[in-house]
């Protein structure tokens, strides 16, 4: 695509679809493309194609994003759906709606996978398409020659629709989440006795069991960081189910006051409460990129489903716990011949180095 083409697409249209499925960890990585986007199309009104929520635990794209001002509504379909009448719907939906643009922020799937959705969506009748991944190039996470790493999820996402304009990845804004006063008061009053005193937020919980670290290792780190650092308070985070298990892990903790704010408040709400913490620990979850998104330093532990640094917390201040096995990458959500050795292996004493080097 050509810049002047480029101009043309950006300066007349009225229309803007967004393809991004996901729970919350896949919205907020998505925050600097979300932002060139509305950067591209300031006038346009820009919807969001997104899947309907598969896990109770994952909260709709909307939670995440009312009150950016990055998306001014939303299509909903169920994912991976097989049936014609279903796609039929969705068909006729976009069809009626007539985006102008369509930018696409969709995951890696193969590149078959990626033309086929662009076949959907011409034939939905949109024209110009900017960031389908039809490439390997555009498929993979490249490598990062100054970091000696793979390139982060965010990254290529950005890279992908950088035709749209420069994502600002280092720039706070970019991950702005807009929170408001009303959404910032409701989270302190949730804090109550933690008001004014030095703060850590942890979530143990997730949503798979390939990523849990276990409930006595949690047990047993809250209750050594309790004893490094005296005068803190510590603020609990995540679904309601997860309260119970969070309850558990704070047995030990005898620094100061504890406030269990699982279920309590709205993902936004907790991002607002994350904003109050020195440091925030939990596993590679979508708490944990919250707590990234308002600049919070993150001790993050990783299972090495994924690649690594794809889907750490973006940002130099985080300190990730990741063991690369000889199956590193596999990708399982439940992993039983391993016995999630990548994961078990990381001791207590790691975790706890890394919560004095932030906090230090």
């Amino acid at each position: 695509m050509t810049t002047t083409s480029t101009k043309e697409m950006t300066a007349d249209a009225r229309r803007v679809l967004i393809y991004r499925l996901g729970s919350l960890g896949d919205t907020l990585i998505a925050l600097p493309a979300l932002h060139v986007v509305a950067r591209a199309f300031p006038r346009a009104e820009r919807r969001m194609l997104t899947n309907v929520p598969v896990n109770v635990k994952a909260p709709p794209a909307a939670a995440i994003l009312e009150s950016t001002g990055l998306v001014d509504g939303y299509f909903r379909y169920a994912v991976g759906t097989r049936s014609l009448d279903e796609l039929a719907r969705l068909w006729w939906t976009l069809r009626r709606w007539s985006p102008d643009v369509l930018v696409y922020l969709g995951s890696a799937r193969g590149v078959e996978s990626a033309q086929r959705d662009e076949r959907f969506f011409r034939l939905c009748g949109i024209r110009r398409i900017v960031g389908v991944p039809v490439t390997g190039e555009m498929q993979q996470n490249g490598w990062d020659e100054a970091e000696q790493a793979l390139e982060p999820e965010a990254a290529r996402l950005a890279r992908n629709i950088a035709t749209l304009g420069d994502a600002r990845l280092e720039d706070a804004q970019s991950w702005d989440l807009h929170l408001t006063d009303g959404e910032k008061a409701r989270a302190d009053a949730a804090l109550g006795p933690l008001a004014g005193m030095p703060m850590i937020a942890v979530s143990v919980g997730t949503k798979v069991q390939s990523k849990d670290w276990g409930r006595n290792n949690w047990r047993a780190l809250l209750g050594r960081v309790a004893e490094l650092y005296p005068g803190y308070g510590l603020a609990l985070s995540g679904a309601p189910e997860e309260s119970e298990a969070s309850e558990f892990a704070s047995q030990l903790w005898n620094a100061g006051p504890v406030v269990n704010l699982c279920g309590k408040l709205t993902p936004r709400e907790s991002a607002a409460a994350f904003r109050r913490a020195r440091l925030f620990v939990g596993h590679d979850s979508g708490p944990m990129h919250l707590a990234a998104a308002v600049q919070t330093p993150c001790v993050a532990i990783f299972a090495a489903r994924n690649k690594p640094r794809v889907w750490f917390p973006y940002g130099k201040q985080h300190r990730v716990v990741y063991h690369q096995t000889e199956c590193w990458g596999c990708g399982l959500e439940t992993c039983t011949v391993e016995r999630k050795r990548c994961l078990t292996s990381i001791t207590v004493d790691e975790v706890v180095a890394e919560i004095r080097a932030v906090l230090s």
